[in-house]
């Protein structure tokens, strides 16, 4: 298949939607771009995870959230030296 992009003024292009999941890119996703030799270049996804699938990684069912304050104290025991304590 070949698919030809155009180039913005700013030296930009846009990958179409079907290079996209070619490469199994998704938005927040990152690709590598080689150069090589003779003005070519070769594009591949990634390794690695997205940043967005991180969030609630350390999400646990039966833990309740804590606040914002209750980190903050948290933290702060933490580097005084004191025990945290659940709650």
């Amino acid at each position: 298949m070949r698919i030809t992009l155009t180039v913005t003024a700013k030296g930009q292009v846009t990958l179409h939607k079907k290079v996209l999941e070619h490469l199994g890119v998704r938005p927040g996703d990152r690709v590598d771009v080689h150069l090589l030799p003779d003005g070519r270049m070769q594009v591949r996804a990634k390794q690695g995870r997205s940043v967005t699938t991180i969030f609630g990684l350390l999400a646990r069912p039966a833990t309740p959230t804590r606040s914002v304050e209750e980190l903050n104290e948290a933290a702060a025991a933490g580097w005084a030296g004191a025990p945290s304590r659940p709650t």
